[in-house]
């Protein structure tokens, strides 16, 4: 009687396969079994390097399109306070306070997520997510016309959605807090 050795490479099917023959595994259904289970395990994609991350990192130039974004976080600081503070009468101190706020805490911003502090974040979540041969790949985009040309326009494409997303949110503002307001005094918890 010839017993099939798995209807799948799966340990599970070969040990039920070998347990349902009512036979003990014999020295060659074994070899047999880890010859045919090993190559996926041994063909695994191999991670990214650190150099080839650098290089994607540079070829997309991660850094600058970081600056770019904390050049435009105060100005939108600027409008979203100003916005806040519209029709609201404000003392000296008060004013000063709020003129203040966005240089302050855009020196936090660029203090807390400098590009030295988020480029071994960065690296993690792509040594996690792509193997090294789609990180050659990505370089060989990002390294071409195509891809200089895109990342040469999203500094500007990230600032034209931040001020669109501003201006949406004025919008959508009144009616999340009407939402709210229904739901507190659904809830009564509303004052």
């Amino acid at each position: 009687m010839t017993v099939a050795l798995c209807d799948s490479f799966t340990p599970g099917a070969v040990a039920s396969t070998l347990a349902a023959s009512g036979r003990k595994p014999t020295m060659w259904k074994i070899v047999a079994c880890l010859v045919l289970l090993l190559p996926p395990a041994l063909c695994a994609a191999a991670p990214p390097t650190d150099e080839s991350l650098l290089s994607l990192f540079k070829a997309m130039k991660a850094e600058s399109l970081v600056e770019s974004i904390y050049a435009s976080l105060e100005p939108a600081m600027r409008q979203a306070l100003s916005q806040a503070t519209a029709g609201k009468p404000l003392t000296e101190e008060q004013e000063v306070v709020v003129k203040q706020a966005p240089r302050r805490i855009s020196e936090v911003i660029r203090t807390e997520l400098s590009w030295q502090r988020i480029q071994p974040m960065q690296m993690a979540v792509y040594r996690e997510t792509f193997d090294q041969a789609e990180v050659d790949g990505l370089i060989a985009f990002y390294s071409s016309p195509v891809g200089r040309s895109l990342v040469d326009k999203m500094p500007m494409v990230n600032q034209k959605l931040m001020s669109a997303t501003q201006s949406y949110m004025l919008e959508v503002m009144p009616k999340l807090k009407a939402a709210m307001d229904q739901i507190l005094l659904e809830a009564r918890i509303a004052n």
